[in-house]
């Protein structure tokens, strides 16, 4: 069964999707997929806003979530490469390559750490904090646009709703 816009009566993608595989699978239950669709796409378009609101400050949604990693550790604004591809779900490689990036804009310094003589420390610059605060300051905004369509107590039974639901497939705690 495919669920109408309450708010316009009209039937949206993921409605003519479902529909079209209902059709050709007709003994499937896609009452999941009316949430699951919805979000995947709403995802779709959140990193597509993203991409473009970054791009004005020449980085990427990956840099900004390096650079953010760094920034909300605290002074000195410092983790290992370690610390940073197991906290942002990346392969080691992935991370020396953004890294690698990030320090030729002087965003990011690697130092020796000096309680490993082996190890090393990323450091956020000061010109990284600042690209970096500008950037979220405007995504902020952008993003406010993007939720547009609802009012402040749908915004608020949707952020409950979306907790609820990601809860259940993460950790307590949130992340490190």
């Amino acid at each position: 069964m495919v669920a109408e816009d309450p708010k316009s009566g009209a039937k949206d993608w993921t409605d003519s999707v479902l529909e079209r595989l209902a059709g050709v699978q007709p003994d499937l239950d896609v009452g999941a997929y009316q949430v699951t669709a919805r979000i995947s796409r709403i995802g779709q378009h959140i990193a597509r806003h993203q991409e473009t609101v970054f791009g004005g400050f020449g980085l990427n949604r990956g840099d900004v979530g390096v650079l953010s990693a760094l920034r909300i550790a605290g002074p000195p604004h410092r983790l290992s490469p370690t610390q940073l591809f197991k906290g942002l779900m990346m392969s080691s490689a992935g991370i020396t390559s953004r890294l690698d990036r990030l320090e030729k804009r002087g965003f990011v310094r690697r130092t020796r750490d000096p309680n490993d003589r082996r190890g090393v420390l990323v450091e956020l610059t000061a010109d990284g904090q600042s690209t970096l605060d500008e950037a979220v300051k405007s995504n902020t905004r952008a993003e406010h646009d993007l939720v547009a369509a609802l009012g402040s107590s749908e915004l608020g039974a949707l952020t409950g709703l979306l907790k609820k639901l990601l809860s259940g497939l993460e950790p307590p705690g949130g992340a490190d």
